[in-house]
């Protein structure tokens, strides 16, 4: 009986225990929902929530890209830069270390956009300079447009370096909502102001279409941009799918960053890696506030975030890609094998590396069908899905990458059809990956290796380089870039059957390329002709002659705007026989 009547009184305190926790928990879920709608309410400015304002089953996508970031210039790869932010969101999410970009800017961020390689957009030769009328292509639906289409309020912050000479190749007319930051490839980072040669300089900062002038506060441009997105994120309802684009103009030259981040580089002896490093760690803050931003906003449980590098480092500007072969502007490693994680709660394995070939062109189809986009049989993509194989693990469809075919780079002097087996003339530049198969032919591009003694002093100096003496007269080199990701041992005379082979591929690639677009200068992109601004410049011919007859007109009605026009019509003949 006594044990009996201990365990009714157990019985009842546990049911009142419950209930306690069961209230406390009610309040606690009551609360919760009312402040959530509470913040909801204040950012949508007064819209009223209903039954149909449900949380979205599409992902929130924010793709972070940094500019001339080296393989090693990442604290997971070995550096001495530090960057906790990106090391931990790395650690938790997937690396992936197989991943490939461009060697130069224009050329990645159009395969990121577009998910075509450059034979298939015309841009296979530099990049897009600031007085040519050349810019991303007309033909071919862009990422954000896809997105727009499936509901998604679309941005982009930062660096653009894909034409602007029309309007019409503005961010704004390739389907961002917004956009915020430079049009061109490099810039000061306080002033926005740009030479590209001297007596050609003007201002580089734009919102929307045009120049941002009330915008400009001598602001560092990692710092400017970084609250830019936050403030995207404090506005927009994060019930709605959101697409961020943050473009950073860092770490790309000139070399400039607020005082307070060289303190802890001041062992570094050489002044071009000091402010480099600091340059990097200033961006990993970047990266840390965004993502608390996307936490503090309610982003964070539904957001997809990738991370790349839009081409590899420059040395002579303080970037480091050892223990890979070249810099940025090379088809070596060190110019193509980029930094690059995805992280997201949406991920199924996390903490791991992808070790599957991904490519910068495979971001258009992996993030239209997380979006939950179509994929129409036109698009003609060069880009896969490769989501299963990053956030399960599972192989990768990606098979090969075409790095590139460039017709008009200059010509290797012992390259011919002979040395191509008759198959490719082996003078061009061009550069393929087929499984752990890598080909290159022409000249690749500054090939030593720069290991991370020669930052050890003031000045870079070229004995500190792991010089390549062999490569003279060569036109052909054969890689197999598993085996031998550093690219010190070529065996192309040892396979030549792979050689015609990845030979083969090239021509059949080639057969697909349009014809490469690379115009001369226009004298009308001088910023002086444009209010100081770098920006849309040309008209076409209707356009220009409709300009011409309302000019004729308001001339007609008042006759001391004569002189004036004058200098309008001067500037324009000049235009005229600039393009002719």
């Amino acid at each position: 009986m006594a044990l009996r009547a201990v365990l009714e009184l157990l019985d009842i305190i546990k049911m009142i225990a419950l209930g306690v926790l069961a209230g406390i928990s009610f309040v606690s879920i009551l609360t919760y929902g009312y402040l959530s709608w509470g913040n909801l309410g204040a950012r949508g400015q007064g819209r009223e929530d209903n039954d149909l304002d449900k949380p979205t089953s599409q992902p929130h996508i924010v793709f972070i890209l940094a500019d001339d970031q080296g393989y090693r210039d990442v604290g997971y790869h070995g550096s001495e830069i530090q960057t906790p932010t990106l090391d931990r969101l790395a650690s938790q999410g997937v690396k992936l270390e197989n991943y490939y970009v461009q060697p130069i800017c224009s050329p990645s961020r159009s395969q990121f956009l577009t998910g075509r390689y450059q034979i298939h957009t015309g841009l296979q030769h530099s990049i897009i300079r600031p007085t040519q009328p050349n810019c991303l292509p007309f033909d071919h639906p862009t990422l954000p447009q896809k997105l727009k289409k499936v509901g998604y309020s679309t941005h982009l912050v930062g660096k653009w370096h894909l034409g602007f000479y029309r309007r019409d190749c503005l961010p704004t007319q390739k389907g961002f909502d917004t956009f915020f930051g430079s049009l061109l490839g490099s810039g000061d980072y306080y002033s926005h102001f740009k030479c590209d040669s001297p007596g050609l300089c003007g201002y580089d900062l734009h919102e929307g279409e045009g120049a941002a002038w009330e915008q400009d506060n001598g602001v560092y441009s990692t710092l400017m941009y970084t609250q830019k997105a936050v403030d995207i994120l404090s506005r927009h309802n994060p019930r709605k799918p959101l697409f961020l684009y943050l473009a950073f103009q860092a770490v790309h030259s000139p070399l400039q960053v607020p005082r307070v981040y060289l303190e802890p580089y001041r062992t570094i002896p050489n002044l071009h890696r000091r402010k480099y490093a600091a340059m990097v760690t200033c961006l990993d803050e970047a990266v840390r506030n965004v993502t608390l931003a996307l936490k503090r906003y309610g982003y964070y449980d539904n957001s997809i975030i990738v991370y790349s590098s839009d081409n590899g480092g420059q040395p002579r500007a303080g970037g480091s890609n050892w223990p890979l072969r070249g810099t940025k502007g090379t088809y070596w490693e060190g110019g193509i094998r980029a930094v690059g994680f995805v992280h997201s709660p949406l991920l199924r394995n996390k903490g791991t590396s992808c070790r599957g070939l991904v490519h910068i062109t495979d971001w258009y189809p992996t993030l239209v069908t997380l979006a939950e986009g179509q994929l129409e049989e036109d698009l003609d993509l060069d880009g896969y899905d490769v989501w299963e194989a990053i956030s399960e693990g599972r192989p990768s469809p990606r098979l090969d990458i075409l790095h590139n075919i460039d017709p008009i780079y200059t010509k290797a002097k012992n390259g011919s059809y002979h040395a191509g087996f008759g198959i490719w003339n082996t003078a061009i530049q061009a550069a393929i990956r087929a499984g752990h198969w890598k080909l290159l032919t022409g000249i690749p591009g500054y090939s030593d290796w720069v290991p991370p003694q020669t930052f050890s002093s003031l000045m870079t100096h070229r004995w500190h380089y792991e010089k390549v003496s062999w490569d003279q007269g060569k036109s052909v080199w054969l890689f197999n870039i598993t085996a031998d990701p550093y690219e010190r041992v070529d065996l192309s005379r040892r396979y030549p059957h792979v050689v015609k082979k990845l030979l083969l591929m090239l021509a059949q690639y080639n057969k697909t390329a349009v014809p490469v677009r690379y115009p001369p200068k226009d004298l009308r992109s001088n910023p002086k002709l444009n209010g100081g601004v770098w920006g849309p410049w040309y008209k076409d011919e209707e356009e220009e002659e409709n300009q011409k007859k309302a000019s004729d007109n308001i001339i007609n009605k008042h006759p001391g705007r004569r002189k004036a026009a004058g200098k309008v019509k001067k500037r324009k003949l000049v235009g005229r026989r600039a393009k002719a």
